[in-house]
């Protein structure tokens, strides 16, 4: 079975710096990002939450177009975003607000570009022409990181469905869970490619 690649890699009109595509997105959080034509279809942030648990457990990925790159990195951070809210001995995963801070300063941390030293995918990505680029680079990629761990969150913690008296459920939605969800964190050891964006 094949992995699966992004449906915007035939996106001819978005900017590409180095050999990664800058496509829209739909977002309130500021930057440079285009915002996408119809916000009612997935982007590609959502496109790579979903494809995030099957990718995964691929150790080999042809990459098919520019679009491919920003997913394969999209995928390479929301493994980053569960390894920091994995619990340790003494110290339990946090909770819905916590697990959303957490998630905003990874968001905005320091991180390589391609061509730094410590960028993992330097033999698949082209690095920025010039210094313009790579600003450019960087304020595209951190916003989109932001966006993505907002939506990791929301989908980490769901709301919890409110019981009747009968114990069954009564179809409305309670408060958010206060733990993340098992089906997600059950994939924080799995890495993509076999690679981290984390040293």
């Amino acid at each position: 079975m094949p992995a699966y690649h992004s449906i915007f890699n035939h996106d001819t009109s978005s900017r590409q710096v180095g050999n990664m595509a800058l496509l829209p997105i739909n977002t309130k959080v500021r930057g440079p990002a285009p915002l996408a034509a119809d916000p009612s279809q997935p982007d590609i942030i959502e496109e790579s939450l979903d494809l995030f648990r099957a990718n995964c457990l691929f150790r080999n990925f042809e990459i098919k177009g520019p679009a491919d790159r920003l997913m394969i990195y999209l995928i390479l951070f929301i493994s980053e975003c569960l390894t920091k809210l994995s619990p340790t001995p003494g110290k339990p995963s946090p909770g819905y607000q916590e697990a959303l801070k957490l998630l905003q300063t990874q968001a905005v941390d320091t991180f390589a570009l391609p061509g730094d030293a410590g960028f993992p995918l330097n033999s698949l990505y082209h690095p920025p022409a010039n210094r313009m680029d790579a600003d450019a680079l960087r304020s595209y990629l951190t916003q989109t990181r932001t966006e993505l761990a907002i939506r990791l969150v929301d989908r980490l913690y769901p709301f919890e469905q409110e019981l009747g008296s009968d114990g069954q459920p009564t179809g409305q939605s309670g408060a958010r869970s206060n733990k993340p969800s098992k089906w997600w964190m059950s994939f924080q050891k799995r890495r993509f490619m076999g690679r981290s964006l984390g040293a």
